[in-house]
């Protein structure tokens, strides 16, 4: 069951992969992520950052890598470690047409591949339920969007939760998960940049005392 926690549950440190996925360095989803690392590693972390537009992540499934299960793209392979040893997960970005950006899409395609983030029963050649793999203990997404709160959940749905808390996280085995999303960004002031910026914050602390 996907819950959201009241308290301070997970202590100690951890291993963080955060993933950002805005071209602008200047952007607020940027200011999120820097927030969410500084976060992070004051509270003694240790921090996997990637801005995916600046590494030139290559989100374009390869035919040979699609058939093969396996990867000749360096990038692809560290980005598998990574969260393969990862404690915690958050990612960082946009809503664009319902949905991630395709770098982001991109990026779930090649990195959470079967056999890192997910397996199948022996036998089972993917019609049945997976096995999740990934040991992250949480997920965090945040968002950021210009459609007002009662559009978004009356005529779309808020598509944006079910593709990462159930067709994403769950489907690897990562069954805490919490997401904030922060709008409307064109028509905010400073100040309210500022609040969310220090809930953001909070809830990085709830998550990963």
């Amino acid at each position: 069951m996907l819950f959201r926690l009241p308290f301070y549950f997970w202590r100690g440190i951890m291993k963080i992969s955060v993933i950002l996925a805005h071209p602008y360095d200047g952007s607020f989803n940027a200011a999120v992520a820097e927030t969410v690392v500084n976060t992070l590693q004051r509270k003694g972390h240790e921090v996997w950052f990637h801005h995916l537009y600046r590494e030139q992540f290559n989100p374009i499934m390869p035919a040979q890598e699609l058939a093969s299960d396996a990867t000749d793209d360096a990038l692809v392979r560290l980005h598998q470690e990574e969260i393969r040893q990862a404690d915690g997960i958050v990612i960082v970005h946009p809503n664009w047409w319902g949905q991630p950006p395709a770098i982001l899409t991109g990026w779930v395609d090649r990195v959470l591949r079967e056999n890192v983030a997910y397996a199948f029963p022996e036998g089972d050649n993917g019609g049945g339920l997976p096995l999740g793999l990934l040991k992250a203990k949480a997920a965090l997404v945040f968002n950021t969007s210009n459609t007002p709160p009662e559009r978004e959940n009356e005529v779309f749905g808020d598509p944006l939760q079910r593709l990462w808390r159930d067709c994403i996280f769950a489907f690897c085995g990562v069954n805490v998960f919490d997401r904030l999303m922060f709008r409307v960004i064109a028509d905010s002031s400073e100040a309210e940049r500022k609040t969310w910026l220090q809930q953001a914050e909070a809830l990085v602390e709830q998550y990963f005392a």
